[in-house]
């Protein structure tokens, strides 16, 4: 083998192997922005269990003001409304928590994979 052939050998080995990381890099930046994305979600869900919680707590501060069974029509409806806003977000929030899960575990699994890496994922 020439000196010319093993240089240009070297070069592509070179070139795979940059390849690789920068792919390598790119698999880890998607896999953060998603477990970023589900932790906004999280936090969306956190806020929308706070509503009903403060809608309570307002109508329960305000009990004196009013008698239930004459305001009864409207409390009926606010239940359920106050209901489906917790369902949404222990969803949420659930879902969330899994996908979090899943995101470290592929982190986890890049980072045996790639020791060189290990030091830059979290």
């Amino acid at each position: 083998m020439t000196e010319q052939q093993a240089n240009n050998f070297n070069s592509a080995e070179i070139k795979e192997a940059e390849k690789t990381d920068s792919t390598i890099l790119n698999k880890i930046q998607v896999i953060l922005s998603e477990k970023r994305t589900a932790l906004s979600v999280m936090r969306t869900g956190i806020a929308i269990l706070v509503l009903p919680l403060s809608v309570m707590s307002l109508l329960i501060a305000t009990s004196k003001s009013y008698e239930a069974l004459t305001v009864l029509h409207l409390l009926i409806p606010l239940g359920i409304l106050n209901l489906a806003l917790v369902v949404l977000s222990v969803y949420l929030i659930i879902h969330s928590i899994i996908r979090i899960r899943f995101y470290d575990r592929l982190l986890y699994k890049l980072k045996q994979k790639n020791s060189a890496f290990s030091e830059f994922i979290p």
